[in-house]
């Protein structure tokens, strides 16, 4: 199947191509780009596109105008669910999810059920994946056996089978000479290893920020040191050891502080992510008990959010991922304290970043930069750029339709998300991944 996309405006970082452009896709690689000098109407064809497999089609044409053409957008950080908790998520319905919000490419975390802290279970994921999925999954491995914490898991095997980077997430590694080792490997591997940075002894029993609103809501808080105090250890033990760090779900100014500290000191091999909600919301939306607020690390204050734009704007933290977290419906619905953390995050990502372009807190390129390219270029894998030769992984966005979220409509099963009923003004009109074409009006 050959896709002609006709008249779009193509931001490509790693081409420096910014500007009105034709992509003629063959055999699900980008075959050329054809740049116009001036914006012209172009040809009218219509965008009504059959929404799934279209093999049957010579040459699909796509009329891009009015419209941006990004690579698919690489998502470094997600929870698919599978194997063990298909409740809550399945390989299909999230690579789903993540297609209709433009993410073609995922990184699955290992806190599965079972672990995947063995080269078996990145087998059957990859497998299903294949089977299933709608993007390209690349596994996360286990950095310790069952993600105890106690003993670490097979690096060698997993990497063999293709694990793309190790963590515990979900569980911080509080033992320091087994993260030092793990640090070590990333070395002798090339992979990076993905901290989960909390102090579980500070975070004992908490389920949001630690401050004024905990206290009046009588909920025990986290408070910020319990991220901090990790991110510190993690650092030193990087700098001890030269190994590869991606620091997760950055949430605090204090994180943002010593995570550019290290970079200026010169640490190599560090990189750190944030999410969404930490540079969209604070703490108030968990007032009035909303379990759809609850995530690990908490929502922070109005200063830790300004920080976190902050990092993003200078360059200090290199990722946008959006930690999705699917859960069942009634595991939202009951007491605050024993709701499990965790915000469907695939279908808002992208409207909720786009705000960061809209507020002049970034530019267009450096958001792709952050959703695509940096995190490709972390894990390794060949995606987030549009140059000839390169995968067909395009995502198609309208940034100037505004929308109101609900979650009904979402096509993961969690429909866990504190941004019910938000405007949004970017979405997905068409995505393409894995030879496929799929729209949505």
């Amino acid at each position: 199947m050959n896709i002609l996309i006709k008249n779009g405006h193509l931001a490509d970082p790693s081409q420096g191509i910014d500007g009105i452009c034709d992509i003629l896709i063959a055999d699900g690689k980008i075959r050329e780009l054809k740049s116009h000098e001036t914006k012209g109407k172009g040809q009218k064809v219509s965008r009504n596109i059959s929404g799934r497999k279209t093999e049957d089609a010579e040459m699909i044409t796509f009329n891009a105008e009015g419209l941006l053409i990004l690579a698919g957008l690489v998502d470094m950080h997600v929870h698919l669910r599978e194997p063990g908790f298909e409740y809550k998520e399945t390989i299909q319905t999230g690579t789903e999810a993540a297609i209709a919000g433009g993410i073609t490419s995922v990184c699955c975390m290992p806190n599965t059920s079972p672990v995947n802290d063995n080269a078996s279970i990145t087998d059957f994921i990859l497998k299903k994946a294949d089977e299933a999925g709608f993007c390209d999954v690349f596994p996360v491995g286990a950095i310790t056996k069952g993600q105890k914490g106690e003993e670490l898991a097979e690096f060698g095997m997993m990497y063999e089978a293709g694990c793309i980077a190790f963590s515990d997430d979900g569980r911080p590694v509080m033992d320091s000479l087994i993260m030092r080792r793990a640090l070590e490997y990333s070395k002798i591997f090339s992979v990076p290893v993905i901290s989960h940075a909390e102090d579980l002894s500070l975070a004992a029993g908490g389920v949001m920020n630690e401050g004024l609103l905990s206290l009046k809501l009588g909920l025990r808080g986290i408070p910020a040191q319990a991220e901090e105090i990790m991110i510190a250890r993690d650092i030193a033990l990087a700098e001890l050891t030269g190994g590869r760090l991606h620091i997760a779900h950055v949430s605090t100014r204090g994180s943002v502080e010593l995570i550019r500290l290290a970079k200026i000191r010169g640490i190599a091999d560090i990189t750190a992510e944030t999410c969404p909600h930490y540079f969209s919301i604070t703490e108030d939306a968990v007032d009035g008990y909303n379990a759809n607020a609850k995530v690990n690390p908490p929502l922070r204050r109005k200063e830790d959010v300004e920080a976190v734009k902050e990092g993003l704007s200078d360059g200090t933290l290199d990722v946008i991922a959006t930690d999705h977290a699917p859960h069942h419906k009634d595991e939202k619905l009951g007491e605050f304290d024993l709701a499990p953390s965790g915000i469907s995050g695939f279908e808002t990502a992208i409207g909720l970043s786009m705000k960061l372009v809209d507020d002049g807190v970034l530019t267009l390129n450096q958001l792709i930069e952050k959703m695509a390219l940096n995190p490709s270029k972390i894990t390794g894998i060949q995606k987030g750029t549009l140059k000839p030769g390169a995968d067909a992984d395009v995502v198609i966005l309208d940034a100037h339709n505004e929308y109101t979220v609900d979650p009904a409509k979402f096509r993961s099963k969690g429909t866990n998300t504190p941004f019910e009923g938000w405007k949004l003004s970017t979405r997905p009109v068409a995505t393409i991944a894995k030879g496929r074409i799929y729209t949505w009006e």
